[in-house]
C-alpha cells in the first residue's frame, strides 16, 4: 500500500514572507490537496542571529490570507502547535523547540564516522582563508583542507575529549566523502549528477547555541514527520547533495523523500530574482501583506493592502512558474487542486509581470457580483465620512466596474457622486483663474488620473479654463440645465445653437472637476438636476 502524502512548507522567520514563499507554500499546499494527503507547517527558526519579532505570525495571517491552512502545525487560532495531539502527533513545529532532538542525531553521525567534532576558532579559520587568498587559492573546508585543521580527525582522544567539556565554540561537521559521485532525481528538473570534490564538509550541529544548522535539522523533521516530498525553492539545489548523503548515513534511503526545486520569481525588467528593491522602483508590492520592520520602522506594501483580491493573488501566483496546458487562465483554489501537477512546473525562471497581475484583479472584481462589491466598497466610503445608502452605492458599483481595477478605484472614478467638487484648485483651477495667465500651465497631475487602465480620468489643466469656463458659456450651460431634462441636455444646446462642446464642457467641470469620465447623464441621474445646477452656481462663485 502507497504511503499518504505529507509535504511541508518550511519558512525561516527572519522577516516578512516573500510572495516567491507564498507560491512554494501554494505549489505543496495543492500537491497535498490533489493527492488526498497532509499539508504542514512547520517553522525554522534554528538561525537566532535572524530572528525578527513578528515574522512568524505574519507567516501565518499571509497563508490564511490566501485561503491556505495547514493540515498540521498550526491550530484553529493561528498559533503554532507546541504539544503533541492526534491532530498534531509531530509538535512542536517549531525547530527552536526541538533542540534537544538534534544533538543525538548529530552525535550518532560522528559515531559512524559520517562526521567529526571541529574546534578552530573563527579567528583561525580566517586566517586559513586568508592564506589560501594568498596563494590564489579558495579555502574550502574539504577532505583536502580538514587533515590540517583542528578537529576529532587530527587531535588524539584526550584532546577532544578535553575540548568537548572546556570549549563551547566547537561544532558538529558532515564528512564529505571523498571521490564519490552523488546520483539525485528531481521531479521538475529530472537526473543530476555531481561529484563530491566540488562540495565541503558542512556545519551540522552548534555547541554555542545548543541547535542544528538547517541541514541536520531539516532531514531529521522530515524523517520523523514522515515527510513524503520536499517542495521547495531553487536556491535549495546546491544543499540536494549533502542531503542525500545525509539520508544515506543515517540509513534512511528507503524512507527518503522525493524532492522537487521550484524556478525562481524573476524581476520584470533584466535578469535576477525579484527583490523588494525591483517593487520599490517599479511601484508594485512583493509581500502578500504589508510589513513594518520593527528594527527600522520602515513599511513596505501588501498586495492585500493594495486591494487585490486574495483570489487574484492566488492565481496570478499559480500561473509563475506552472502551465496548465490550456488556454485557462482563471482558477478558482479548488479548480488549481485538480489541474495542478509537478509535470507542468517549468525550469527556467519566470518573470514577474505587474500588469498581468492587475489584469488578473481586473478579472476577479468584474466576476463579484455588483451586491458583493457594494459590500467590499461601503467600507471605504465609511472611512471618508459617507454614510451612503446601500442601494445608492450599488448603482454606482454596477455603472463604474467595467472601467475599475480595484475596489478603491469606484472612489476615484465617481467621487463626485457622493461629495461635490469644492477644491478647484486641487486639480489646477483656482479662484479668479478665468481671467489670468497661469504661471506653469502644466501643473501637478491629478493624483486620479492615470489610476485605472481603460478610461482615466484627466483633470482640467489650469491652461484649459479659459476655454471651459467664460460668463456667456456659463450662462449657457445653465440655461440648458435649468430648461432640460438630463436626458435631452444635448437635444436642448443643439437646438438652441449652443457650442455643444463648450457647454457640456462647462457643465463637467462643474459637475465633476474632472476633463473625462462618466457621461454627464449619468452623472446627473446620481445627483439630481437641482444638485446639478447647485454645482454650476458654486463654479461660478469660485471661478468667476
Amino acid at each position: 500500500m502507497s504511503k499518504r502524502t505529507r509535504v511541508r512548507f518550511a519558512p525561516s522567520p527572519t522577516g516578512p514572507l516573500h510572495m516567491g514563499g507564498v507560491r512554494t507554500a501554494l505549489y505543496n499546499y495543492l500537491y497535498a490537496k490533489q493527492k488526498g494527503g497532509d499539508f504542514i507547517l512547520r517553522i525554522e527558526d534554528t538561525d537566532s542571529n535572524r530572528f525578527v519579532p513578528g515574522a512568524e505570525q505574519y507567516i501565518i495571517e499571509a497563508l490564511r490570507w490566501c485561503g491556505i491552512y495547514p493540515d498540521e502545525g498550526v491550530d484553529a487560532a493561528g498559533n503554532v502547535v507546541e504539544t503533541p495531539s492526534e491532530q498534531h502527533p509531530h509538535a512542536p513545529y517549531r525547530q527552536s523547540q526541538r533542540r534537544g532532538i538534534y544533538r543525538k542525531y548529530a552525535e550518532q553521525l560522528v559515531a559512524s564516522g559520517n562526521a567529526y567534532y571541529a574546534f578552530d576558532t573563527a579567528e583561525e579559520l580566517e586566517k586559513a582563508r586568508a592564506d589560501a587568498e594568498a596563494r590564489g587559492e579558495t579555502f574550502i573546508y574539504n577532505h583536502l583542507t580538514r587533515g590540517g585543521l583542528r578537529n576529532s580527525l587530527t587531535l588524539s582522544p584526550e584532546e577532544v575529549k578535553r575540548l568537548l567539556e572546556e570549549r563551547t565554540d566547537w561544532t558538529v561537521r558532515f564528512r564529505m566523502p571523498e571521490d564519490r559521485v552523488v546520483e539525485m532525481d528531481d521531479l521538475i528538473r529530472g537526473h543530476i549528477e555531481v561529484h563530491t570534490a566540488t562540495l565541503d564538509d558542512k556545519v551540522l550541529w552548534k555547541r554555542a547555541d545548543e541547535l542544528p544548522t538547517y541541514h541536520l535539522a531539516n532531514i531529521v523533521d522530515d524523517h520523523l514527520m514522515e515527510i513524503t516530498e520536499v517542495i521547495r525553492g531553487e536556491e535549495w539545489l546546491p544543499s540536494l547533495p549533502l542531503h542525500y548523503l545525509l539520508y544515506e548515513a543515517f540509513g534512511w534511503q528507503d524512507s527518503q523523500p522525493r524532492f522537487a526545486h521550484l524556478p525562481l520569481l524573476l524581476k520584470p525588467i533584466g535578469n535576477g530574482k525579484l527583490s523588494k528593491r525591483d517593487g520599490d522602483k517599479m511601484g508594485f508590492p512583493v509581500f502578500p501583506l504589508r510589513w513594518t520592520s520593527p528594527a527600522t520602522g520602515e513599511t513596505s506594501r501588501g498586495y492585500r493592502e493594495d486591494g487585490y483580491f486574495p483570489e487574484a493573488f492566488v492565481n496570478l501566483l499559480a500561473m509563475l512558474g506552472w502551465n496548465p496546458g490550456t488556454e485557462q487562465e482563471i482558477f478558482s483554489l479548488s479548480e488549481l487542486v485538480q489541474a495542478f501537477s509537478l509535470d507542468k512546473v517549468g525550469k527556467s525562471g519566470a518573470k514577474f509581470n505587474p500588469e498581468k497581475a492587475r489584469w488578473f484583479n481586473r478579472e476577479y472584481l468584474r466576476m463579484r457580483s455588483d451586491e458583493e462589491l457594494t459590500a467590499d466598497f461601503l467600507p471605504i466610503l465609511k472611512e471618508k465620512g459617507i454614510d451612503a445608502v446601500p442601494s445608492f452605492v450599488q448603482g454606482v458599483v454596477a455603472l463604474t466596474k467595467e472601467r475599475a481595477t480595484f475596489v478603491q478605484d469606484f472612489w476615484t472614478i465617481a467621487s463626485y457622486l457622493f461629495i461635490a467638487p469644492s477644491q478647484f484648485e486641487a486639480y489646477g483651477v483656482k479662484p479668479g483663474a478665468a481671467s489670468e495667465k497661469p504661471a506653469d500651465p502644466n501643473r501637478p497631475a491629478d493624483p486620479r488620473a492615470k489610476v485605472y487602465d481603460d478610461a482615466a480620468t484627466f483633470p482640467f489643466l489650469a491652461k484649459d479654463v479659459d476655454k471651459f469656463y467664460k460668463p456667456e458659456i456659463y450662462a449657457a450651460a445653465l440655461e440648458a440645465m435649468e430648461n432640460a431634462a438630463p436626458e435631452a441636455l444635448e437635444d436642448y444646446i443643439r437646438e438652441h445653437g449652443m457650442p455643444m462642446g463648450k457647454v457640456m464642457n462647462c457643465i463637467r467641470l462643474a459637475l465633476s472637476g474632472a476633463s473625462s469620465g462618466l457621461g454627464i447623464a449619468d452623472i446627473l441621474h446620481f445627483i439630481g438636476k437641482e444638485e446639478g445646477i447647485a454645482r454650476l452656481r458654486y463654479m461660478k462663485e469660485r471661478l468667476g
